[in-house]
């Protein structure tokens, strides 16, 4: 009993320290995040430089349900990492903004609420801009400055 208890005791601390990752240094095992973070030090070192599009301001009404009119100014930019894209982007422009248009005309003062709201309008509008622009790829959309009146 005097030295079964003391090994079990010993092996148990062995397995935690080994399961929690404090044996890898030991061992020379690199860990999986190790690998993970080294991989992506090395993807950004090779990205290249994000380009930035400035879109036109945008001034539409809301739709509403009272006799008071909404609008919504907004200032959007658009990001891509190919800058090939730009005279694309250019040439599109008028197509785009008024793609933007016509869904923020149908937007009510509820869908722009709130967070979750704004995350919803963001994802739209980046999908309509890669469905127009394809097969070039837009990475984001910013926004500069977004008023509800």
């Amino acid at each position: 009993m005097l030295i079964v208890v003391p090994l079990l005791v010993v092996l148990l601390g062995a397995g935690g320290a080994w399961y929690m990752g404090m044996l890898d240094s030991l061992l020379g095992a690199s860990s999986e995040e190790e690998a993970h973070a080294a991989a992506e030090a090395e993807a950004a070192q090779h990205a290249p430089d994000p380009v930035f599009y400035d879109l036109p301001d945008m001034l539409v009404n809301l739709q509403t349900t009272g006799t008071r009119a909404a609008y919504l100014k907004i200032k959007l930019a658009l990001q891509f990492s190919d800058p090939a894209v730009t005279p694309v982007l250019q040439k599109l422009q008028p197509r785009l903004v008024d793609s933007f248009q016509i869904y923020l005309r149908e937007l009510r003062l509820s869908d722009l609420e709130g967070s979750a709201g704004v995350m919803r309008l963001k994802e739209e509008l980046l999908a309509r801009a890669n469905q127009l622009m394809a097969p070039a790829v837009i990475d984001d959309v910013l926004f500069k400055e977004m008023l509800v009146q």
